[in-house]
């Protein structure tokens, strides 16, 4: 009994060095792969019970471990759309073959890099034929919200770069200073004149005419003038008319004191500084400044000076690339110099990494064993951050893999010579009948 137990765990460490020396030859075959995972061998041994003195070998057994929550050292590439995860999390994607069979939803996959590409249809994919999956954006850039323990508001990443696109200008901020003695009596009373552009819904060029008539009165100054707006879309007919008024204090001279709503046009809000006019694709909001504020409207001096003038909108432009920025947001850039945020890409955390199940092409699919995943905005909770222009290198250390080939094949000659030896002993003990 105790010379076959020592047969059966030279055999059992036989297959258990050979186990490790397979793994030891993937992690060395896929030292140059992009976002490999190692795999590490561990040893377990098995004991059998001595019985009236005599000791029984329980011999070994292998286990293999694939560490996935370890990565390799991030390396920088010239392709905005090649991302590596930062830290903790890992990036959603889906199979091309699955969006090309139309068969509904994509199964989640999950890898901590990837070089994506826009393949003919727009699909951010790798050459693989994994595709980037995130959140879709509404219109105007934000990011709906969507559940965090599911997959199914994942769509996957389409860059259209054919798409046109255009935003109305919905707000205009105006700053700039009006003479004071244009106000003074005997002055001409000539209307001093701006000229705003705007887009409109269809992202065609108008404009907003902002005519400022000083009151001139028989004696001294008024610090009053009425401001008209007009808009080009609506053949010149007046949207907005008020009445502004200064103030000559010492400490707040040239701000605003009162501002008078005429016939047209909303009622000036003192909370925000602006007033609402309708143009002829709707409402706009015009700011022209708090009362007592010195930015905005102000009256100062002899001079008209119109201030750099801010609004929103954008004209109709092409989009010509896309990026990823470090929380997951998908900013894509039109030759309008506009850039808009398409989708979010988020990063998926689970509790035990190393429990997925692993798959080819560097990709894993949570398991009961890995407990339930959560997406989080990059960057925030336990997560770390997406690096575009980035791919993460294998996690094998060649040389501590050489090392370990080292040992385990010393390990499995040493075991041979067990089998050898035992061999010996039973040809020894055939030997006794003869």
């Amino acid at each position: 009994m105790t010379i076959s137990s020592s047969l059966n765990a030279g055999v059992a460490a036989l297959s258990a060095n050979a186990t490790r020396l397979a793994a030891i030859s993937d992690n060395i075959a896929n030292s140059a792969t992009y976002g490999y995972k190692r795999v590490e061998t561990d040893f377990q041994s098995m004991v059998i019970s001595g019985n009236g003195g005599s000791y029984s070998a329980g011999g070994v057994r292998s286990m293999t471990q694939r560490l996935i929550d370890q990565g390799g050292s991030l390396i920088t590439t010239s392709n905005p759309t090649d991302l590596a995860v930062r830290g903790r999390g890992m990036l959603p994607v889906t199979r091309a073959s699955q969006i090309e069979a139309g068969n509904g939803g994509s199964q989640m996959l999950l890898t901590t890099t990837g070089s994506f590409r826009t393949d003919a249809d727009g699909f951010l994919k790798t050459d693989s034929g994994l595709v980037l999956m995130g959140w879709p954006a509404n219109s105007d850039g934000t990011i709906p919200n969507f559940p965090r323990d599911t997959a199914d508001g994942l769509e996957p990443v389409q860059i259209n770069t054919n798409q046109l696109i255009g935003e109305p200008t919905t707000a205009i901020n105006l700053g700039l200073n009006l003479p004071a003695t244009d106000t003074n009596a005997g002055s001409d009373g000539t209307p001093q004149q701006l000229k705003v552009e705007y887009f409109d819904n269809l992202g065609k060029s108008e404009n907003v005419q902002v005519d400022f008539t000083p009151t001139v009165p028989g004696a001294g100054n008024s610090n009053e003038w009425t401001m008209t707006l007009t808009d080009s879309a609506q053949a010149g007919a007046i949207i907005g008319e008020y009445t502004l008024s200064f103030d000559d204090g010492r400490t707040s001279g040239g701000t605003l004191l009162n501002v008078a709503t005429g016939a047209v046009g909303g009622t000036y809000d003192a909370a925000t500084g602006s007033v609402i006019v309708n143009v002829a694709g709707g409402p706009m909001e015009v700011s022209i400044g708090a009362l007592g504020a010195a930015d905005g409207l102000t009256q100062l001096g002899s001079t008209f000076a119109p201030l750099p003038v801010s609004k929103n909108g954008s004209p109709v432009g092409n989009m010509m690339s896309a990026e990823v920025d470090e929380n997951g947001f998908v900013h894509a850039s039109f030759d309008t110099g506009v850039t808009r945020i398409i989708y979010q890409v988020p990063l998926v955390d689970l509790p035990n990494p190393n429990g997925m199940v692993s798959l080819d092409q560097q990709t894993y699919t949570p398991s009961p064993d890995s407990g339930a995943f959560f997406l989080w905005d990059a960057g925030d909770g336990p997560t770390g951050d997406v690096v575009a222009f980035a791919r993460q290198e294998s996690a094998t250390d060649v040389a501590g893999e050489l090392t370990d080939m080292i040992q385990t094949q010393r390990a499995y000659s040493s075991n041979a010579k067990v089998i050898q030896t035992v061999d010996e002993m039973l040809q020894e003990t055939t030997n006794i009948k003869r």
